[in-house]
């Protein structure tokens, strides 16, 4: 795979796209995405200005990637991030959506707030279905709210407790639709790495994404997920690298989450650990938590949420900010992360090779600095 942009060790400019990855079929990823849950009003209210701010200060960092669900509020993300992108050169930017909970009209909790950790009225409600008619409405539906023409990517979203008919229906019918040109790379998105792993094993994806479980403090895809994706050349999409807001600070917060909860001591003083480190080496605790995905071969895009231009314009500060070769073979020596031999650092790393693959709740979720990832698998690893 040739990437493109700058040498490694060379600053992005600005301007321009940021440095991409090719999937096997020919799409490229920007090494930073940009994650839509946001834009529906995850949490709270973001007004129609601040995310259309969000969408414009990203593309004017140079993000080209850009990754929505019917999920994240109601179809709101959707509906927002759309026409933001119907002004650009459509040929320039590549988007995302998710299928498998199929939005339906509830007139009778249309008084009500949305109980998926959104603030929008429940005036449809989500229901799970990977089968071919409830995938094929569920993108009919992500068109006409997106008001595109197409969407690049479809996603089977967090698939946990529907792994038999998303891998059966679900994946089929994103086959026919990749071979009728509909789409053009289909995958799946959960916060686990294990269902990834197995899907990858029995289906022909072209990439999944992973919601924190490939970060700084949890390196569980190395085990099964992503040595497989990598074996068949199926890209990785890495969301959720601060692990809920731990890794989000230079130091970490007093209060400061692990996948949701209260983050155990442990951890906090592992983050400590990290953070001396990279200030050793005149880097920052969330840059090379950005950073640390994409010396993986495996990974194609790091997606990082926004919901304002500044949080966006941060996201592109943090990815810019390069942490030393030096900062990874220190934690690698100290045991804190375990380093990828023969990687070449962002926008070096070799594209995902031409191979061919063979064959939980409520929101998912955000800190306001921009990370983003899945919400707890009652079966499974937090994210």
């Amino acid at each position: 795979m040739t990437t493109t942009g700058p040498l490694p060790g060379d600053t992005p400019r600005q301007g321009g796209p940021l440095p991409s990855r090719r999937l096997r079929r020919g799409l490229r990823l920007t090494e930073l995405g940009f994650g839509a849950a946001q834009l529906g009003n995850l949490y709270r209210e973001t007004s129609d200005a601040d995310a259309a701010g969000a969408v414009d200060a990203a593309w004017d960092a140079g993000v080209r990637y850009f990754d929505t669900a019917p999920h994240y509020g109601l179809g709101l993300s959707e509906r927002r991030l759309g026409p933001v992108l119907a002004g650009r050169p459509r040929a320039e930017f590549t988007v995302s959506t998710k299928v498998g909970r199929l939005l339906v009209p509830s007139q009778g909790t249309a008084r009500r707030t949305d109980d998926g950790g959104f603030a929008v009225p429940a005036d449809q409600r989500r229901v799970w279905d990977f089968s071919r008619d409830g995938v094929l409405r569920s993108l009919e539906g992500s068109l006409e709210r997106l008001g595109l023409d197409r969407v690049d990517i479809v996603y089977l979203h967090d698939p946990d407790d529907h792994g038999e008919q998303a891998a059966t229906s679900g994946v089929d019918t994103l086959v026919e639709l990749r071979e009728q040109g509909v789409v053009g790379a289909i995958g799946a998105g959960m916060n686990q790495s294990a269902m990834l792993a197995e899907l990858v094993e029995r289906c022909d994806l072209d990439l999944v994404m992973l919601a924190g479980r490939y970060t700084l403090l949890d390196q569980r895809a190395r085990a099964d997920l992503l040595p497989l994706a990598e074996e068949r050349g199926v890209g990785v999409v890495a969301a959720g690298v601060y692990n809920s807001g731990l890794l989000s600070r230079d130091r970490p917060a007093p209060d400061a989450t692990y996948d949701y909860r209260p983050a155990p001591a442990a951890l906090v003083a592992r983050a400590h650990a990290l953070a001396d480190r990279c200030e050793r080496h005149g880097a920052t605790l969330p840059t090379a938590a950005v950073a640390h995905p994409l010396r993986h071969p495996a990974v194609v895009s790091v997606v990082l949420g926004a919901r304002d231009a500044r949080q966006s314009a941060a996201n592109a500060d943090r990815y810019r900010a390069r942490p030393p070769e030096e900062l990874w073979a220190d934690l690698a020596r100290d045991g804190l992360v375990p380093d990828v031999p023969g990687t070449r650092g962002t926008s070096g790393a070799p594209d995902v090779p031409r191979v061919s693959g063979a064959p939980r709740a409520a929101a998912e979720r955000a800190t306001e600095n921009g990370s983003a990832s899945r919400t707890r698998n009652p079966r499974g690893p937090l994210a």
